[in-house]
């Protein structure tokens, strides 16, 4: 397959390790992070069930919850036109379409747009910044996707309560200094926390992320996960890594 076709100045293909599938991105822009293949990991999606990824960015979650799950459909919400574009020439490239829509449109009012209680599955990697935390990047793309401008922590957790169906289930990664304020949105809009699962850069240093999976309408009984360590040592991935990956 001609690469050179698919690509626009300044992008580049990145090899996603699963089903030979690759993806569309350019680094002056957003790429995505470990976070979202970790959150990719940590997803349960059973056969037939349809799921929907809110800022999915280039598509990075569905695609490779399409090569790891058995799902029926996927569908990622973006707002941004670039990574709209990027995420469906992706989706076109490894031959997806029917298993994968790419949406543009804005998450605040994703359930206007696709209707209640739509979908057995939600995932999201949404921005972990208030405007009040870190610096906010000049580069809008970069901005959006990291700071709140767009859409809140309410806004996420609101829609995808609304688009579940009951007993659906609703996965996100987050920031664990925020998780007291995640725990209190969560359970404002019926969403139980089921699961939590803490990843730290290395064993002896404090959590950088924070993996959850809740329940529409579920009763209070969550499970605090063994911990995912990224590295053994500088440079080295633990082998939960590898095996996330795919390597």
């Amino acid at each position: 397959m001609d690469d050179e076709k698919w690509l626009r100045e300044g992008e580049r293909f990145d090899d996603l390790e699963r089903n030979h599938y690759r993806i569309i991105q350019n680094p002056e822009k957003f790429c995505f992070g470990m976070d979202a293949v970790l959150l990719s990991g940590f997803v349960r999606v059973k056969e037939g069930e349809n799921v929907i990824d809110l800022g999915t960015g280039t598509g990075i979650i569905p695609i490779l919850l399409k090569a790891k799950t058995p799902g029926k459909h996927f569908t990622g919400l973006e707002l941004q036109a670039e990574s709209v574009d990027m995420a469906r020439r992706s989706v076109a490239y490894n031959g997806l379409e029917r298993s994968i829509d790419i949406v543009e449109g804005d998450i605040c009012t994703a359930s206007e747009r696709f209707g209640a209680s739509r979908f057995d599955v939600v995932t999201t990697n949404p921005p972990y910044m208030t405007g009040q935390h870190g610096i906010v990047n000049p580069e809008l793309p970069k901005a959006i996707a990291r700071h709140e401008l767009r859409c809140t922590l309410e806004d996420v957790v609101r829609e995808g309560a609304r688009l579940l169906k009951p007993g659906g289930r609703f996965y996100m990664v987050h920031r664990p200094f925020r998780l007291a304020e995640i725990i209190q949105v969560l359970t404002r809009f019926h969403l139980e926390p089921k699961r939590i699962k803490f990843v730290h850069p290395y064993v002896d240093r404090e959590p950088n992320m924070v993996l959850m999976e809740c329940c529409k309408g579920g009763r209070p009984r969550v499970t605090i996960e063994a911990p995912l360590i990224v590295y053994t040592a500088p440079g080295v991935y633990s082998p939960e890594i590898y095996d996330v990956y795919g390597y």
